[in-house]
């Protein structure tokens, strides 16, 4: 998931007396939409809950729950928009840009003032693909079953369209304050160094990369090279810092337009895409899974976990290390976020681990390292997104994860134990065999027993065939409700911000996927990928060749882009190759999502590590000392993924 929000005009200082009005208004209306879409959200699960309860226990299924789920995701999504640009939960790279502009104020200020150009640009075209499809709409068409159940489409395509206008006068808002920055910058430093260049040099280098781009729309370049360009064009662009959803959309319907010699296409593609996309009622389980994630985050059911864990292993020497691993496994099968456990794990384990003489390096790393379980034991917030991207069965994808997560928890453990006899330097000298006062028999089972009964229920569910993925999540999501409100740790401001960091989370999410679908259309058009398996093929590498590779493409991404970011990014076009070579799609996935999940450790981005470091409350712990504590969890997972490359039965032997 993305890391902790930062509000959107942080980056700015704020807007000026003259837009102040227009801002403040801007704020309210997002903030009521968000609102809205938030409630919306919450209703889906008692929808679908309300659903899998009528036909297991009545035989009586709800016609057209299917119908209003895709209707209200996407339009949930859309009224959640403005407001998730507003508190910055838009995916970015901020390698370049925050130092550029902590260092030369005015460039960095002009720098995000194109960048939010860049925004009004796309959710205008958005807005104005909507206009022609509301128009069809009206006032009578319809989705549904006749006779059964039938909705009208006109609302919703207007609930898209008022949604895109409100990102779009965000962006513009944005762009004002942040031209009003460049300027106020500007003055400022004339006035305390009339004699010092202004570094004008990275806008120019911008500027001739526009032209070039532009200079394509008048030469006659072939579908391949455009693809390439394409390419260079969008590691150019995120490496700046634009968002990287916007730059996606932007490459795609310039590439398109390029390959077909006018824009119609381009803005069909792009129509079609925003309007009809997201209306998928599978799309649901994302929203659904971080519900109930956040729930479990926010209830203390982590640090439950962990008591049992300690104090089963209480008598291992490193044995509260190897309880982190086992407590993360197990919050890993009911929270789905890598993100939720090295924040809940940071409070819970660290500071017992350095209590009983852990070195605070090797507390703090295991922890970070440790919660990369969440993004692969089922169920899975990155193994959601493949699926969509891949095209491949999300339960069959939570079935293959299974070994390879217990696999992976387990040389987490067996080496934890291994460098507490052997690197007794790096781990400390833990006294794990104290006797954890007031834990039994009795209290540990009551305490992991609704934390195993949500695991059964959900995954059980799943492949037992009892409900499909998007209706185990919102099972799963009701039952931790249920288990919060029964242990009385979940107030109504709690929930409310839980609700509202799912729609967050949820429209960052599905806004990149809606980007990468559009921009995938355009390199499936220029048919790039498949040139450029030919090129691999050719060159006699074969496919452990190409994994190696890939493997370290993903890890070199990993230290500068989210997970999602970098899934998004590199699947469209790895993905025709794998099937070219006659991989299984399935155990690439697996692959890929440890693969992925490496750049959660590694640096400048790493943001499993960020993660950890802004929620410890030890202020000596520093970023290095964390890094350093979690390389060996890097080296772990690059093991795990080579025995999963060597033997892919391991990811395929059940399905």
């Amino acid at each position: 998931m993305a890391d902790s929000p930062s509000p959107d005009t942080t980056e700015s200082g704020g807007a000026p007396g003259f837009l102040r009005p227009l801002a403040n208004l801007v704020t309210f209306i997002i903030s009521w939409m968000n609102t809205a879409g938030t409630i919306w959200v919450f209703g889906i699960m008692f929808l679908i809950c309300a659903d899998v309860i009528a036909r297991g226990w009545f035989n009586a299924p709800i016609r057209g729950v299917a119908e209003l789920v895709a209707y209200t995701l996407i339009g949930s999504v859309f009224l959640q928009l403005a407001h998730s640009l507003h508190v910055g939960r838009f995916a970015r790279a901020e390698m370049y840009i925050d130092p550029l502009a902590e260092k030369r104020p005015v460039v960095g200020a002009l720098f995000h003032t194109i960048f939010s150009a860049a925004g009004v640009f796309v959710f205008g075209l958005i807005a104005f693909g909507t206009v022609d499809k509301l128009e069809e709409a009206w006032p009578s068409l319809k989705f549904g079953v006749e006779n059964e159940f039938t909705i009208l489409v006109w609302p919703l395509r207007l609930i898209i369209l008022i949604g895109a206008i409100m990102v779009a006068v965000k962006y513009l808002v944005l762009t004002l304050e942040h031209l009003s920055d460049a300027a106020a910058a500007y003055r400022k430093r004339r006035a305390e160094s009339p004699n010092e260049k202004t570094g004008w040099l990275h806008l120019l280098i911008v500027v001739a990369v526009i032209a070039a781009i532009a200079g394509m729309f008048e030469a006659d370049f072939d579908k391949v090279t455009v693809g390439a360009v394409s390419i260079v064009g969008m590691l150019i662009l995120i490496f700046t810092g634009i968002h990287i959803g916007v730059a996606l959309i932007i490459l795609g319907f310039f590439g398109i337009w390029i390959m077909l010699g006018g824009p119609n296409v381009a803005i069909n593609t792009v129509k079609l895409a925003s309007n009809e996309f997201l209306r998928n009622f599978f799309l649901g389980v994302v929203p659904l899974f971080v519900l109930m994630g956040l729930v479990i985050s926010e209830s203390d059911i982590g640090k439950d976990t962990f008591d049992v864990a300690r104090w089963l292993l209480r008598k291992i020497k490193g044995g509260l290390g190897v309880a982190t691993v086992f407590a993360n496994a197990i919050f890993a099968a009911i929270t789905g976020s890598s993100i939720a456990s090295a924040a809940v794990f940071t409070k819970v384990a660290t500071p017992h681990m350095v209590e009983h003489g852990y070195t605070r390096k090797f507390a703090v790393g295991t922890v970070a390292g440790s919660s990369v379980l969440g993004m692969l034991i089922p169920p899975s917030l990155l193994l959601i997104v493949y699926s969509f991207v891949a095209e491949q069965s999300v339960g069959l994808l939570f079935l293959a994860a299974i070994i390879p997560g217990i696999i992976l928890a387990l040389v987490m453990a067996v080496s934890i134990v291994g460098m507490a006899h052997f690197f007794p330097d790096f781990v400390g000298r833990p006294r794990d065999d104290d006797d954890e006062e007031g834990e039994s028999v009795a209290t540990a089972f009551w305490k992991i027993l609704p934390i195993l009964l949500l695991v059964v229920v959900v995954m059980g569910g799943i492949y037992g065939g009892l409900f499909t993925p998007v209706e185990a999540g919102a099972v799963g999501a009701a039952g931790a409700l249920v288990i919060s409100l029964l242990k009385r740790r979940l107030t109504w401001r709690k929930l409310w911000n839980v609700l509202v960091e799912t729609g967050h989370t949820t429209v960052s999410v599905l806004f990149l996927i809606l980007a990468a679908n559009i921009y995938g259309r355009m390199l499936a058009l220029s048919g790039f990928p498949q040139s450029l398996g030919e090129i691999i093929g050719a060159t006699n590498l074969g496919f452990a060749g190409f994994l190696v590779l890939y493997v370290i493409l993903v890890i070199i991404f990993g230290m500068f882009l989210d997970s999602i970011s970098m899934m998004l990014i590199l699947l469209p076009i790895v993905l025709p190759i794998v099937s070219a070579f006659g991989g299984d799609l399935i155990w690439f996935g697996i692959v890929t999502v440890i693969a992925v999940e490496m750049g959660l450790l590694t640096p400048p981005f790493g943001i499993a590590v960020y993660v950890v470091r802004s929620t410890i409350e030890d202020a000596t712990v520093t970023l290095n000392q964390i890094f350093a504590g979690a390389f060996p969890y890097v080296i772990i997972m690059l093991f795990v993924t080579v025995i999963l490359i060597m033997f892919p039965v391991l990811s395929t032997v059940w399905l």
